[in-house]
């Protein structure tokens, strides 16, 4: 026998017939004492009744000084002359022999953790990896059931649960985890084979399993992962303080403890770069992060601005544009640690812990821009070689990011200014139209151009929505764009209809091309929309001077565009300009936009304009909303020019807030028509303004029957002020002039002038009306 083994032979009544060499050494019992006892004397706990059906098992042998072993016992039975089992042979391994074959050696030196389990999940045989991952001895382990062995059992249930797949289909399988073990101070990712092992008959007896540590595989992958992560989640926004946000959402807690990122001022203002970056250098706070609450690492507030030494890890990846790795121990990091920590606000240092640092500049494009500090303190690791590749790789998405996010704040902080300076400082209040406006200027390096809009209030609770487009780039179209808004809010003031607007308007551009000397600006031309929208009749008038048609949303969810006889563009003259007028529900939504909206060189017009139309009926909760929707699903990817959309969802003035009367024209029934007026506005609950009203009335009405024509028609309209209005069939329209002392007419307009807060007149198709406003307080409309 071998030494290291031992057999023993026991009869069927289990009492020991022969006793080996190496049973004596292993137990400590010489044969006499042995021989001729029962087996089970030798035994701490009787065999289970697996072991003994399939003749293999783990047994506890009591050794003669009292200690105990656990070997693994095989069984060969032993034939008398019938050809029936006499006894068997029973054979076992003493821990620490010598492997005899050369698989068993293959086994216990291999470099994987392997081990073999019984069917019942008892430790049968284990080799030196997977002793030292459990931190104890073979011996100690030996017909241990598996959960006994572990200390968090609720992480090694899927073991566990493979362990008896394997037996129960004897089938192996493939298992992935990311556990701890006894003997590692951390958790690992494993991956782990299974196979069955059978006996003579085929019947899966054991398990045969195989560990990799495969970690560092595992942590390639997730920086893998984080890569792709951070192609999506970095840059969704052009804004710089939001990208840095997303970047310092990636880095914590997955990769670091605490991170920061830190902008130099040139990054959030508007000036040029500095071109060299030495000794002490001054930076900005934008985004900070941290795995614990209250950010207690943070030694900077946001959006303060603080100055990194020059022997600083930030400061020397800013200079020498690489990562820099400090370490606890180190001077660099001891001394950052240090400082920051009597800058703590409240004395606050860092967690106790804080053993690693990583400075990686953000640079795009060769520009400098700032610096990002990852900072690991619970992370058990140290920052390595990999994890400073990582960090530049994401630093430099990330700086390309807000590169791209800086230079859209800049391009737009100059847009706007421009805007601002031109077009209208706001829109006026009225009743009739909510409105929602977007300007977007075009990023080319023609500068921007001469798109607006405006909305206009008229009389009668009429609002004029309009919408213009002066061909060309730069200040000459920027300054045409001036005069023709200008132009419209005149035009408009003196109440022309939409069609002999636009022909005063093509005048006015004609006589600007033909007085410039710039044969350059001279060719400009414009487009112009404009719109009037009647919420008494809810009619929409509209005319257009080579402008895109409106688009109109119904309340129940279609849209179409207007059908227009479009003119010609202003400043090119030969054709007239036609109205078109159509009546709208109430709740419509009326959109208005220049070409820049719809028309590109890579897209069909019909087809954009049908995409328009699908984006006009999105649900939104606003028309701000809307106009985001808008332009979000319309806009092309590049505009070639500026955008402007207007959009107004109408409102309707009903019955209850509009009163109409016929007049006849004889003077007796003046005091009938001002006593009507006067009910009316009892019943509105408007006594304060009767006598007013009773004035304007009075005068309106008397000056249309003696200098008007029939048809006359007095119109009282409650909107946030008070209208009186006073139609006839005449086409002459009054003038505001002071009376002599002797004139016995000529004062009547001049009362009115002074006892209302505007008045004035509009030629309608059938002869004028004359008009005159009261203000009302903002609890009587």
């Amino acid at each position: 026998m071998v030494h290291g083994s031992a057999a023993a032979i026991v009869d069927t009544r289990g009492v020991v017939r022969g006793w080996s060499e190496g049973a004596r050494e292993l137990t400590g019992y010489p044969a006499d004492e042995v021989v001729g006892r029962p087996a089970r004397d030798l035994l701490t706990e009787d065999l289970t009744a697996d072991a003994v059906a399939d003749l293999v098992g783990t047994a506890v042998l009591r050794r003669r000084d009292g200690s105990s072993v656990a070997l693994l016992l095989t069984a060969c039975a032993v034939l008398g002359e019938d050809g029936q089992p006499s006894g068997y042979m029973i054979t076992a391994e003493a821990p620490g022999a010598p492997e005899p074959t050369l698989a068993g050696q293959a086994f216990q030196h291999a470099s994987v953790a392997m081990s073999v389990f019984d069917a019942g999940q008892h430790y049968l045989r284990l080799n030196d990896v997977a002793c030292r991952i459990m931190g104890v001895p073979q011996e100690a382990l030996l017909g241990q059931h598996f959960p006994e062995s572990v200390e968090d059992r609720q992480a090694h249930r899927g073991w566990l649960a493979h362990l008896r797949q394997v037996v129960d289909t004897g089938r192996p399988v493939r298992y992935e985890s990311f556990t701890g073990a006894p003997a590692l101070n951390r958790e690992h990712s494993w991956t782990t084979d299974m196979w069955p092992l059978r006996d003579g008959d085929g019947e899966v007896h054991a398990v045969a399993v195989a560990s990799f540590d495969s970690t560092a595989q595992y942590w390639a992958r997730q920086r893998l992962l984080l890569l792709n992560e951070a192609a999506a989640t970095i840059g969704t926004t052009l804004d710089v303080v939001r990208t840095a946000e997303e970047l310092i959402g990636l880095l914590v807690p997955r990769y670091a403890d605490f991170a920061s990122v830190d902008l130099l001022d040139w990054v959030l203002g508007t000036d040029e770069p500095p071109t060299v970056l030495e000794g002490d250098i001054l930076l900005r706070r934008v985004a900070h992060g941290s795995a614990h609450e209250g950010t207690p690492e943070a030694a900077v507030r946001l959006g303060e601005a603080d100055v990194y030494p020059a022997p600083s890890p930030p400061a020397r990846a800013l200079r020498d544009g690489r990562a820099a790795l400090s370490q606890a121990g180190e001077p660099d990091f001891m001394r950052w640690v240090a400082e920051r920590n009597t800058r703590a606000p409240a004395g606050r240092p860092y967690r106790k812990g804080a053993h690693s640092l990583l400075a990686v500049p953000l640079r795009a494009r060769g520009t400098t821009l700032g610096v990002v500090v990852a900072v690991r303190i619970s992370h058990p690791d140290d920052f390595g070689d990999d994890d400073a590749v990582l960090g530049e790789e994401l630093a430099s998405r990330a700086a390309v990011c807000i590169d791209n996010a800086r230079r859209f704040a800049r391009e737009r902080t100059t847009a706007l200014a421009l805007q601002n300076s031109l077009l209208p400082r706001g829109l006026p209040g009225q009743a009739v139209v909510e409105v929602a406006h977007r300007y977007l200027p075009c990023g080319s390096l023609a500068g921007v151009g001469g798109d607006w809009f405006d909305v206009i209030p008229l009389s009668g609770s009429r609002v004029a929505l309009v919408v213009g487009d002066v061909v060309g780039h730069g200040i000459p179209s920027s300054a045409t764009m001036g005069r023709l808004c200008t132009a419209v809010r005149t035009l408009a003031d003196v109440d022309l209809p939409p069609d002999e607007l636009l022909t005063h308007l093509d005048d006015l551009v004609t006589h600007l091309a033909s007085d410039d000397r710039d044969d350059e600006a001279a060719e400009l031309g414009a487009t112009c929309l404009y719109a009037v929208y009647d919420p008494v009749s809810r009619r929409l008038t509209t005319a257009a001077a080579g402008h895109p048609p409106p688009a109109v949303v119904l309340p129940d969810g279609t849209a179409h565009l207007v059908p227009l006889s479009a003119g010609p563009p202003l400043g090119v003259g030969g054709l007239p300009f036609e109205a078109t007028e159509i009546e709208l529900p109430e709740g419509a939504v009326v959109a208005l936009y220049t070409d820049g909206l719809i028309e590109d060189r890579d897209r069909d017009l019909d087809h954009a304009t049908d995409e328009l139309c699908r984006a006009l009926t999105a649900r939104t909760d606003t028309l701000d909303d809307l106009c985001d929707s808008v332009l979000k699903a319309v806009l092309p990817e590049e505009p070639g020019d500026d955008v402007a959309l207007l959009l107004a969802r109408t409102r309707a003035l009903g019955a209850d807030r509009v009163a109409t009367w016929d007049v006849e024209p004889d003077p007796a029934h003046v005091a009938a028509t001002r006593q009507a007026a006067t009910e009316q506005l009892t019943a509105w609950g408007l006594e304060e303004a009767s006598f007013v009203t009773e004035l304007v009335v009075s005068e309106l009405v008397t000056n249309a029957i003696r200098y008007g024509e029939p048809p006359i028609q007095l119109r009282l309209i409650r909107d946030r002020t008070l209208i009186c209005e006073v139609s006839d069939g005449s086409s002459t329209s009054p003038h505001l002039r002071r009376a002599h002392a002797f004139d016995e007419g000529g004062r009547g307009l001049l009362l009115v002038a002074q006892l209302t807060q505007r008045w004035g007149s509009r030629q309608t198709g059938s002869g004028k009306t004359i008009w005159a406003e009261q203000s009302l307080e903002p609890a009587d409309f």
